[in-house]
C-alpha cells in the first residue's frame, strides 16, 4: 500500500519506532518520539545499506519520491548513491570552507549582526546554543549541502532525552540563519523550513516552569521585591541557585550547613532517593546564607515558620508567595525551579550526568550512582558557581517596567 499525505499527518508518536512502506525500498520512519524521516532501503554489491533523504514534510511525499527515482538511476548505473552523496558532500565542503559558507561560518556573521539588539543575558544564551549545541554537530558543512535531515539529527539528543522545548529552540535557532543564509543570496532554499513539524509538540507538565532568559531575569526580580516574612524571602532567594526540591530547602538545618566549606549535605533521610546529597553553595548562596544565619542560625531550622521556632515554613507558604508574585499555576511553581535548572544548563552544554546528578535524580545502579556523586563534585561546583553567575546577570539584564 503506497503512502498518502493524509496517512502520513496521521502518524503519531507510540514509544517505538515505526515504519511504512511506500514501495521501491522508500519508507518512512517514525522515531519513539514523532519525529518523521523518509528514508531508503536499496542494496549495493551484495551489501544492504540505507540512503536518508530528510525530514518529513520538509520533504514532501512527491520530492522523497523523486529522490528515490534519482537513487534508482544511480544504481542501474553501477554507482553506489549513498557513497555518491558522502563524496559530493565532502568535496562542497572543501570548497565552501575556503568561501567561509558553512553553517558556523554564516551563523557568526547572522550573530554579529542581530546580537546587538539583544541583552547581554540574551547574547551569551544564544550564542550558547550556536556553540554548545548546533557547531559541534553541523558547523562545518556548507550551506549548499545541508539538509532538513542534518538539523533535525543534530537536535535529535535533546528529543530523546526529553528536553523537547530544548529541541524546539534549536531548530528556530537554525531556521533564523538559514533564513538570513537565503535572503543574502548563500543558499536558494531555507531547509529549515516546517522542520519544527518533525517534532513532537511541547508538553507542557504538571509542574509548570520558566524557561525563557528575561522571564526568569523578571521573576528574580520578583522574589527581590516580595515583602513576606524573613524566612519565605531568603528561601526564595536561595531556591533558585540550588533548585532543590522544595521539602529539602523548606526543612534544611544548620547542622547540615558548612559555610566554610561552601557546602550543604541533605542526610539521606530527607532525600527522596534515600542517599544523602552534597550541594556545592556559590558565594551568592553563602552570603545569603549568612545574612539569615543573623535572625535564625540559634535554632534548628534555617527557614523556621512565623507561628512557631520549633517547625519549618510550609510548602503551601513558599507556593503562595509565588501566587501573590503574580505568578499562577499555568506559569511557575516550586518544583519548577529544578525544571527551569535542567533545561537551561542541558542547553548551555554541561554533561548531562553532572546535572542528573546535582538534580539528585534516581539511579538503578547504586554502586554506579554513589561513584558518579564523588566523580561529578568538582564538575557540579564548577556548574553550579556558573549557574548563579548567569541568573545574577539574567536579573541585572531585566527591565522592571516590561513585566
Amino acid at each position: 500500500m503506497k503512502l498518502t499525505d493524509t496517512l502520513l499527518r496521521s502518524l503519531k508518536a507510540t514509544g517505538q519506532v515505526q515504519k511504512k512502506a511506500d514501495g521501491g525500498g522508500l519508507y518512512i520512519h517514525v522515531s519513539p518520539s514523532g519525529g518523521k524521516l523518509w528514508r531508503m532501503a536499496y542494496s549495493f554489491n551484495g551489501k544492504q545499506k540505507t540512503l536518508s533523504f530528510g525530514a518529513y514534510p520538509a520533504v514532501s511525499l512527491k520530492d522523497a519520491r523523486q529522490k528515490r527515482e534519482e537513487a534508482k538511476e544511480q544504481l542501474a548505473k553501477g554507482v553506489d548513491p549513498g557513497q555518491q552523496k558522502k563524496e559530493i558532500k565532502a568535496a562542497a565542503l572543501a570548497v565552501e570552507r575556503e568561501q567561509g559558507t558553512t553553517f558556523e561560518a554564516v551563523a557568526r556573521e547572522w550573530y554579529a549582526k542581530k546580537s546587538t539588539a539583544l541583552s547581554a543575558a540574551h547574547q551569551k544564551k544564544v550564542l550558547s546554543r550556536l556553540e554548545n549545541q548546533l557547531f559541534p554537530r553541523i558547523g562545518n558543512i556548507p550551506l549548499s549541502q545541508l539538509e532538513p535531515s542534518d538539523i533535525l539529527a543534530a537536535v535529535r539528543y535533546a528529543e530523546e532525552r526529553g528536553f523537547i522545548e530544548t529541541a524546539h529552540r534549536l531548530v528556530q535557532l537554525a531556521g533564523q540563519v538559514c533564513r538570513y543564509a537565503r535572503l543574502c543570496g548563500y543558499v536558494k532554499y531555507d531547509v529549515a523550513s516546517g522542520l519544527v513539524e518533525a517534532l513532537p509538540p511541547i508538553q507542557r507538565g504538571h509542574y509548570a516552569a520558566i524557561t525563557d532568559p528575561a522571564e526568569i531575569g523578571h521573576l528574580l526580580r520578583a522574589i527581590d521585591a516580595y515583602p513576606g516574612d524573613i524566612s519565605m524571602i531568603y528561601a526564595l532567594r536561595i531556591l533558585p541557585y540550588v533548585f532543590v526540591r522544595s521539602g529539602e530547602i523548606r526543612a534544611a538545618e544548620w547542622t547540615e550547613i558548612n559555610l566554610a566549606g561552601a557546602e550543604w549535605i541533605i542526610p539521606a533521610v530527607r532525600m527522596k532517593m534515600k542517599r544523602p546529597h552534597v550541594v556545592p553553595l556559590a558565594r551568592q548562596v553563602v552570603r545569603l546564607l549568612e545574612e539569615i544565619g543573623k535572625y535564625t542560625r540559634g535554632g534548628r531550622y534555617v527557614f523556621p515558620s512565623s507561628f512557631s521556632a520549633s517547625r519549618c515554613i510550609s510548602d503551601v507558604g513558599l507556593l503562595n508567595a509565588l501566587r501573590r508574585m503574580g505568578y499562577d499555576k499555568t506559569t511557575m511553581t516550586i518544583h519548577g525551579f529544578r525544571s527551569m535548572a535542567s533545561t537551561i544548563l542541558n542547553e548551555q552544554g554541561y554533561r548531562p550526568d553532572v546535572i542528573e546528578a546535582q538534580l539528585a535524580h534516581g539511579d538503578q545502579d547504586a554502586i554506579r550512582s554513589a561513584y558518579n556523586r564523588a566523580a561529578y563534585l568538582d564538575e557540579r561546583r564548577r556548574m553550579m558557581s556558573e549557574w548563579a553567575d548567569y541568573l545574577d546577570e539574567l536579573r541585572a539584564s531585566a527591565n522592571p517596567s516590561q513585566r
